[in-house]
This record gives C-alpha cells, sequence and structure tokens, in this order.
C-alpha cells in the first residue's frame, strides 16, 4: 500500500500534509510532516471540493470572517498548496464549510449566520466577492450564559436520509435547536423547520443512519437519538445518553466531534465514535464507542479510548475500509494515528506526530 496524504486544519496560520504510512517496508507504521501551507489566521475547517480534490476550501476564524481556496499538485507534487482565492465569510468566525459542485455554503460561528459563495473548479473558483447570508433566529440567552448569548451555527451538513430535495442540517449550539433549511425557488436556503434539544446541550455535530438522527451536544456531553421522518413530519426523541461513563462530570468538559462510519466487510457492525475535550485524567481525552447492535435508536456505550490528547477537537477515518483514524489535540499531544481493532470496538494507537511538530490540530482531510 502506498503511503496515505493526510491535511490537517488548524489553530496557528497554516495546513500542514501529512503522509500516514500504514505498512512500511521495514519497522512500525509512520507519520511524517510533508509541508505546511500558510493561508491565515485559524484555518479550523477544511473540505474538498467533490469533483476535484485537489482543491481545498477552507475559512479563517477571525471578527471579519474569510474564505480561502488552496490549489494543490500545481508543482507535480501534493505536499504544499497554492492558494488561488480568497472571498469574505459573510460573518465572524467562520468554523464549518459545506461544498457542493457549484456552491460553497459557510456557517458563521459568532455572528449566526449562514452564508453562500457561487465557485467552480477553475478560475477564479470563486465566483463572487460579495456572499449571500441568512441570519439565524435567536429568541433569548440559554442556560450557559457564556457560550449561549447568541446564535452559534457549528456545523452545515446535508440530511442523507431525505430523498426528494436538498436539505441542510444546522445545528445551533447557541439556540439549542438544528435548523432545517430547504431551497427557495430562487435558489436560496430558507429555514423551513427545526428541533428542539435539552436547555444548555449546545448541539454542536449530527449524524444519521436509517431513519435515526444523532445528535452531539457539546455542552452537556450528550448523545442525543431521535427517529427522523421526512418533513413534515416531526422527529421524536429516543433516548438521550452520556458519551463518557465517569461522574460527575467536570464543569470545563465538552464533547466536540461524532463520527458513524459506514459498515463494511472488514467492520460489518455499526459503531458510533465522539470524542471528548478537557478530561482532567493523566491519560488525556477519551474517544467514546457506542455500539448499535441493539438497533439504530439504541446507542449502547461498549468502550472508552484514552488518548493521551489534551482538547480533542477534531478526527476523521481514512484508510482502506476506514481501518484508521487520526486524532488531534489542540491543546496538547499532537496527532495520533489508530488502527480499529475488535471488529471496530476498540482503537489502538500505531503512530504519532508531537505537538511540536504539529501545533494545534483541529480538523483533517484524507486526501
Amino acid at each position: 500500500m502506498a503511503p496515505l496524504t493526510i491535511l490537517v486544519a488548524s489553530y496557528t496560520d497554516s495546513i500542514y500534509t501529512l503522509s500516514f504510512d500504514p505498512i512500511p517496508l521495514t519497522g512500525s507504521p509512520t507519520l511524517k510532516l510533508l509541508a505546511r501551507t500558510t493561508v491565515g489566521h485559524h484555518p479550523s475547517w477544511i473540505a474538498s471540493h467533490p469533483s476535484d480534490k485537489s482543491l481545498i476550501y477552507t475559512g479563517l476564524e477571525q471578527a471579519d470572517g474569510e474564505i480561502v481556496a488552496i490549489k494543490y499538485g500545481r508543482s507535480g507534487t501534493i505536499e504544499e498548496g497554492d492558494v488561488v482565492a480568497r472571498a469574505k465569510s459573510g460573518g465572524a468566525d467562520p468554523c464549518t464549510l459545506l461544498v457542493t459542485e457549484d456552491e460553497l455554503i459557510i456557517g458563521n460561528y459568532s455572528s449566526g449566520t449562514i452564508a453562500t459563495l457561487p465557485i467552480s473548479t477553475s478560475t477564479p473558483y470563486i465566483l463572487s466577492p460579495n456572499p449571500w447570508t441568512l441570519s439565524m433566529p435567536f429568541e433569548h440567552v440559554g442556560r450557559n450564559k457564556a457560550r449561549q448569548s447568541s446564535s452559534h451555527p457549528h456545523q452545515i451538513f446535508f440530511n442523507p436520509l431525505n430523498q426528494t430535495e436538498k436539505e441542510l442540517l444546522v445545528p445551533d449550539l447557541g439556540a439549542d435547536k438544528v435548523w432545517r433549511l430547504t431551497k427557495r425557488s430562487d435558489g436560496k436556503w430558507t429555514i423551513c423547520d427545526h428541533i428542539d434539544f435539552e436547555a444548555g446541550g449546545g448541539p454542536r455535530h449530527v449524524a444519521a443512519r436509517g431513519t435515526t438522527l444523532y445528535t452531539l451536544l457539546e455542552l452537556t456531553l450528550k448523545l442525543a437519538v431521535h427517529t427522523f421522518p421526512p418533513l413534515p413530519a416531526p422527529p421524536t426523541l429516543l433516548t438521550s445518553l452520556f458519551t463518557l461513563s465517569a461522574s460527575p462530570i467536570p464543569d470545563t468538559m465538552t464533547a466536540a466531534e461524532i463520527l458513524l462510519p459506514e459498515p463494511n466487510t472488514s467492520f460489518p457492525e455499526t459503531f458510533i465514535y465522539t470524542s471528548n475535550r478537557n478530561d482532567p485524567h493523566s491519560e488525556g481525552d477519551t474517544i467514546a464507542i457506542f455500539s448499535l447492535a441493539a438497533g439504530e435508536g439504541q446507542p449502547e456505550l461498549v468502550n472508552e479510548v484514552r488518548t493521551g490528547l489534551t482538547h480533542v477537537r477534531g478526527m476523521a477515518f481514512g484508510g482502506d475500509e476506514d481501518k484508521y483514524l487520526i486524532v488531534g489535540g489542540v491543546e496538547g499531544g499532537g496527532v495520533k494515528v489508530f488502527e480499529r481493532i475488535d471488529g471496530g470496538k476498540g482503537l489502538e494507537e500505531i503512530a504519532k506526530l508531537s505537538a511540536d511538530v504539529v501545533k494545534c490540530p483541529t480538523g483533517f482531510l484524507w486526501y
């Protein structure tokens, strides 16, 4: 197997390019730094174009939010990218992007806005300097006053369960809602419905499978599970589970990422993986693993893997049959690659880079 390339978003001014070799000619799996591409302040989220994976978009988390397009491979290698376009994000602190064939959809965390830009796979890549924007509704300050004083969209996610029209799901940490958006006749997105969550929960990211929606509540460290029928039928809350078994939960802890890889030949059983942050334990933050063996609506916490990392924000599956999981500690521990074991119920660390090499990693993209 040839070495795999991984791009790393960060809370620095750069996107890192790593090489992961799971089966070197001699020795153990290796993880190496190939290059870093300077793009600007805090490129915390990266996403590739669906038909041109060499075209990467990132958002710069700053008050005057900015979108950057980066092209890899122009020099004959994929190590370092070239910045090919920039545009305003339509708000403050863009923390999430969704790339379609001709549209970039942006979630601006601090300003509580969704924005779109027209894009293409050729020059000038971003077709307008002026994004269309939509301000998210906000009714009142939430239970967690420090984190819920305004709308905070934290993810833009296509609803894979809607087979009749394109529908966006937008977890709003500030409003304790997941907004549901569809397109109007003029091609602009509009809010058509929402899902309410427990006060102070802070929905951050979602995943879906079959007829079920899974929502990670950042502020209360819970996995909320809903039936998720097509519109206009309302969802029904089935259960809500903590993402760690220890109690009481320290006030400083939050949840960050949820992943739901497709089952395959090597891993036929379905598992949900969620990350917890700021665990005071000496062995670092945990990744919680939930089994769906009892059914889509009945996840069971079956394992908690200590990562040795601090403030696990981003993680992503990759490699053959999603065999590997790359994870980063924003505030310590660097970057590590884990291999799925025990049919996916467990994780084993097989390679790492220190925080001196990759600083403040926030997200990953298997190239």
